[in-house]
This record gives C-alpha cells, structure tokens and sequence, in this order.
C-alpha cells in the first residue's frame, strides 16, 4: 500500500487582510496573481471563513503548492491593533518612547495576551503580558493598574 505524499508548499505569503473585505486589489491580487492562484477566489473563501470577525485585521499565511492550489491559516489580530482598540485609538504615536497618548489596564493587556497566547512563542501567561506590554510601550501606550477618570470640564461642574 503507497503512501499518500504529504505535498510542500512552493511558496508561503503573508498578508495582513480586514475580516470579511478582502478584494482582489493590491496588496491581495498582486500578491496571489503572481503565484498563479485565482485572487477571487481566494478573497470569496476568506470572507465566508472569517465574516464573523468583521472589522478586525487578520494575518493570513497563505501556502502555495506546486499544482498552483493552496490553502491558508488565519492568525490572531496584532497586539498593536488590539492595543490601540483597547485604548480607543486610530493610530499609534508617531515618537513612541517620547510621547504617550493612550493608556491600557493590566487587565486589558492579559486579556490581550490570553487571545493573542498561541501566537506568540511563549507558553506562560505572565510571559505573553509583558511581551504585550513591550508592544504596547512602542505604540505609546501606557500600562496603568487602574485608568483614571479625569473630569471633563471641571470648571462649568463647580458652576
């Protein structure tokens, strides 16, 4: 009885693509049109696999093989997407280090850290936080024990 060969990837692309929109326009068309994989097709199988994730970016490693079919695996979000979701930011700082313009809770960050855990390479949960920390500090995000409520405009309160 032959064994069935287990096939290698030719290529292997990594893309980072929104849940749920993916189009064959760049970066998602050039890329895959280049190794001889159908974009549309890719883009209609990632949809369906991913809609209920709507709205969040997913890193996708996409293994190209020899007959020019594929198959792909989606990955957690990027720490920095969920960090600037948790501190309810567009974008991070642009002189990370120098300038903090959002904070996150420790409870945050391990949350952060329990979605992101097989991902990263880490199998400990104290390991994965400080490694969200770290990226958290290059976005200029601030770890805080508790995030502190200012008032927003004291001076019309004591009116």
């Amino acid at each position: 009885m032959a064994k069935k060969k287990k096939k290698k990837p030719v290529m292997q692309i990594k893309l980072q693509i929104p849940a749920g929109a993916a189009t064959a326009m760049p970066p998602v068309g050039p890329a895959l049109g280049q190794h001889g994989i159908n974009p549309g097709k890719f883009c209609k199988e990632f949809n369906d696999v991913t809609k209920q994730k709507e709205g969040v970016i997913l890193p996708v490693i996409i293994n190209v093989y020899e007959d020019k079919s594929y198959d792909f695996i989606t990955k957690s979000p990027p720490a920095s997407f969920l960090l600037k979701r948790a501190a309810n930011l567009a974008k991070a700082s642009q002189q990370a280090g120098k300038e903090i313009i959002g904070e996150v809770t420790k409870a945050q960050v391990l949350e952060i850290a329990k979605e992101k855990m097989e991902d990263l390479n880490t199998a400990d949960l104290e390991s994965a936080a400080r490694i969200i920390e770290g990226t958290a500090r290059s976005c200029g995000i601030k770890v805080v024990s508790q995030i502190s409520k200012k008032p927003a405009n004291s001076e019309e309160e004591s009116k």
